[in-house]
This record gives C-alpha cells, sequence and structure tokens, in this order.
C-alpha cells in the first residue's frame, strides 16, 4: 500500500470487504492506525460485525445506521430514517478525511450509497479531495462509477466466475 493513495475495491464478486479488512490488518501490522466506516450493512445485530469488533481497539470500527435490513427492503420511513444516519456516518468520514484521524479509513460499501443515490459523486469527490496528504482511502461496493476515476490511483475488481466442472 502506497501512502496517500485512494484505492477502490469493487465488482460484483465476495470479498471486497474482507480485502479491505485484510488491507486494514496489514497496516496494523506496519503500526498505522485504522478506521473503518462500514455503510448499507445494518445495525450491530450481525454476526460478522460482532466478530470484527474483535479487532479494536487497534482497529476502529464505527456502524451509523439502526436498522437490521437491506436498505432497498426497508420502508420508505425507514429509508428516510437510514438516509439520516447515513448521513452521519458521511460526516464523520469528511471529520476524519480532513483532519487526518488516521492512516488509513475503509469506506466499506461507500459506492453502495451512491448506487442507491443516497449521495451524488460530487459529494464523493469532495470528500476525497479534503483529504490529508498522507492519508491513504479504501472505497468498497458493487458498482463503481466511471466518472470517480479521475479520482483514484488505482481499481481492483473483483467478479464472480462460474466455472464448468462437467467436462
Amino acid at each position: 500500500m502506497n501512502r496517500g493513495t485512494i484505492q477502490v475495491i469493487c465488482g460484483e464478486g465476495k470479498g471486497k470487504t474482507t480485502a479491505a479488512l485484510g488491507m486494514g490488518i496489514e497496516a496494523l501490522m506496519k503500526n498505522r492506525s485504522v478506521i473503518v466506516i462500514q455503510f448499507l450493512k445494518g445495525c450491530t445485530g450481525r454476526g460478522s460485525f460482532e466478530i470484527m469488533k474483535r479487532l479494536e481497539p487497534e482497529m476502529k470500527i464505527f456502524r451509523f445506521e439502526k436498522c437490521d435490513g437491506f436498505f432497498e427492503n426497508l420502508t420508505k420511513e425507514e429509508q428516510d430514517e437510514e438516509r439520516m444516519n447515513i448521513r452521519n456516518g458521511l460526516n464523520f468520514a469528511r471529520k476524519v478525511v480532513s483532519t487526518g484521524e488516521c492512516d488509513l479509513l475503509i469506506l466499506d460499501e461507500i459506492l453502495g450509497i451512491l448506487d442507491q443515490k443516497i449521495i451524488e459523486a460530487e459529494e464523493l469527490v469532495k470528500l476525497l479531495q479534503t483529504k490529508v496528504d498522507d492519508m491513504e482511502i479504501i472505497l468498497t461496493g458493487k458498482v463503481f462509477s466511471k466518472e470517480m476515476e479521475p479520482y483514484v490511483d488505482s481499481i481492483l475488481e473483483i467478479n464472480h466466475v462460474k466455472v464448468d466442472n462437467t467436462k
């Protein structure tokens, strides 16, 4: 990992969050500070979050959403509430980015909130442009918008390939 880079991990395949967390653990082994902010993952009731929390206090992990369900399956009222919670998470991310509070910031599923039209690409670009020079940021999500390409240093695409074992 190069200091000061913005990396994207995207695609339809599984393992985007796992890859980002692996990079976070690698950063911890180099005595670097790591903050993870997760979006569209629901509340703390999911099992994976409990496992991830074991990495604290070395890796600080935050979720701001309150509903334990997928955003697209929530009622309109629940979605409105979650939009406010997601905004709180974004405000926290802005603070972390602008103050350089950590060496590595993982914004897990932030691309999903673009895809869900919770924020516009310009808002994410503005957040990325305020980062301190030596901070590294990792963005994850299924869909990566080509209009974001000029603002990132590398893109890792994870896809699921079906293997034909009938031969």
